[in-house]
């Protein structure tokens, strides 16, 4: 945290660099008896301007954001003050744990707490489940159970779908075999025809009885047509949209987006991982061509904690308290996975996930791979991973050898010079667009959903994550992240370091501002 002296002397510089580029336009006019009325709505506009800068900078100064946050703000004002108080409107104003989400409790089972209690004292004790070589990641499963409240539960089965048709296809299954209930959160969804499918699929199962929930995040899914929504309404499909951006620059919900993909059928089966709802997902979009993603299939004991995620955000967004037991069901002994499910977001205390992340990467002994399509890590990431690299342990990250968000990729590649330097083995993959989010560690433990080794993933959007400590899930996923690498390019330091100088400027400017992406 910066120290208040340094920030006050921050703040006076930045006050008077923003006094000396504001002051001279609004006296460059010629002195004049009289003003015109142009001149004095010129003067007042150029007045709340100023003081507009000046409230924000104290906000920003005082709010104990991290300093390159606080650095990238500053820089923007100077670059062009009128752009950046229009963006701090837009995507700055921190209302992390205050007025927005005071509502947004979890709901809870009766058991949930006694569980947890019981759990964090079998794992300080290194007693159940923790013998073995889960000593070495009792640690990780202390911190879950902590920062998320979310217990680790064993009767489990899961099976990994890789890309777009395997998830689709077993989805769309599940959801025709539904009795109970269905629902389903996505960050995008898309009137195309995966879309219609999954569509026309809940419309079946609400005409049969089935009661279906359906939530899409207003923004993520601004483009979904009024018709699709109204078809399903129709049905009598409950349809709600995650904080909807109407009026963006009044709008204090638009940097706070619901990321998240989970599906919970009947209780007992769940989706979580990286596949939104649309064509693209299946390699149809002309150009991203073919996609390559990872999703989850879970059956057990670990959906009780999906379930309970998606009617959290339901409550938070309709006001409805779902808290029949009959959403939770009893499980019928599955399998014997260790599962944990680990949630985030701007309601959460702590930065759940990204602990998660630094935790099971600072555990790691012999590898560390990982794979995620946008990767601009905080300081506390990037640390840790040039530590393991640097220690002997084998790190490899893939990441999109094609941008779908050129700023966005261009900051991603600003880091891999240090990482390579480190020692880690960085890759692009070029068969077409990877927005698998995995990391695994030791064949041991791994991590699968929907956060982005990235700040706003982190820092601002709601995401959840399985950590499966499960050997043989693990190491299908290593085949996988295997096989990707034999679709990818190495990089190599001596390569990088030939870019153009161009390339170098675009990535760091793009480094500058990524806490601001």
């Amino acid at each position: 945290m910066m120290r208040p002296s340094k920030k006050i002397v921050l703040l006076l510089l930045f006050l008077l660099i923003v006094f000396n580029s504001l002051t001279p336009v609004a006296s460059a006019q010629p002195v004049a008896a009289e003003k015109k009325w142009s001149d004095w709505v010129k003067s007042i506009l150029y007045s709340l301007l100023s003081l507009s800068l000046i409230i924000v900078a104290f906000v920003i100064f005082f709010e104990n954001r991290k300093p390159s946050e606080t650095i990238a703000w500053i820089l923007a004002f100077i670059l062009s003050p009128i752009f950046g108080i229009i963006l701090y409107f837009l995507i700055g104003r921190n209302w992390r744990k205050k007025k927005l989400f005071r509502q947004k409790e979890i709901v809870e089972m009766e058991h949930i707490n006694e569980i947890i209690h019981t759990q964090i004292e079998a794992v300080r004790s290194n007693e159940q489940f923790c013998g073995g070589w889960m000593t070495n990641k009792r640690r990780l499963l202390q911190l879950v159970l902590n920062n998320t409240h979310s217990p680790f539960t064993v009767n489990n089965r899961t099976e990994v779908l890789t890309n777009g048709r395997q998830t689709y296809g077993a989805i769309l299954e599940e959801i025709k075999k539904a009795k109970h209930h269905i629902h389903l959160e996505f960050y995008i969804v898309r009137d195309d025809g995966i879309g219609k499918q999954i569509q026309q699929a809940l419309i079946e199962r609400a005409k049969q009885g089935v009661k279906v929930r359906f939530m899409y995040d207003g923004l993520g899914s601004w483009k979904l047509s009024s018709q699709y929504v109204e078809e399903l309404k129709m049905a009598g499909v409950q349809v709600a949209a995650f904080l909807p951006v109407r009026i963006p620059l009044m709008n204090s919900k638009l940097n706070y987006r619901n990321h998240r993909k989970i599906v919970v059928i009947d209780g007992s089966i769940g989706f979580v991982g990286g596949l939104n709802i649309g064509d693209e997902y299946l390699g149809l979009n002309e150009k991203m061509g073919f996609w390559r993603d990872s999703h989850l299939k879970i059956e057990g004991e670990a959906v009780y904690f999906l379930q309970n995620i998606f009617l959290e955000d339901w409550g938070f967004i309709t006001g409805e308290e779902v808290e029949d037991l009959e959403y939770f069901p009893a499980q019928e002994e599955v399998g014997e996975e260790l599962i944990q499910i680990a949630a985030s977001g701007p309601d959460s205390d702590w930065e759940s996930i990204m602990q998660a992340y630094f935790a099971t990467i600072a555990s790691a002994q012999e590898k560390v791979y990982i794979t995620s399509p946008y990767f601009v890590p905080c300081e506390s990431i990037l640390m840790a991973l040039k530590t393991a690299a640097l220690s002997g342990v084998d790190v490899r990250i893939i990441l999109p050898g094609r941008p779908d968000h050129r700023i966005v990729y261009w900051a991603s590649m600003s880091y891999v010079e240090d990482l390579l330097r480190a020692g880690v083995k960085v890759y692009l993959y070029e068969k077409g667009f990877i927005h698998a989010k995995i990391l695994m560690v030791d064949s041991e433990v791994a991590s699968v959903g929907t956060a982005n080794m990235d700040m706003r993933s982190f820092h601002h959007n709601f995401e959840v994550n399985a950590l499966i400590y499960e050997h043989k899930v693990v190491k299908r996923l290593e085949r996988d992240f295997l096989n990707d690498i034999q679709d990818s390019r190495e990089l190599t330091l001596e390569e990088f370091e030939k870019r153009s100088i161009w390339k170098k400027s675009r990535e760091s400017a793009a480094r500058l501002f990524s806490p601001l992406l």
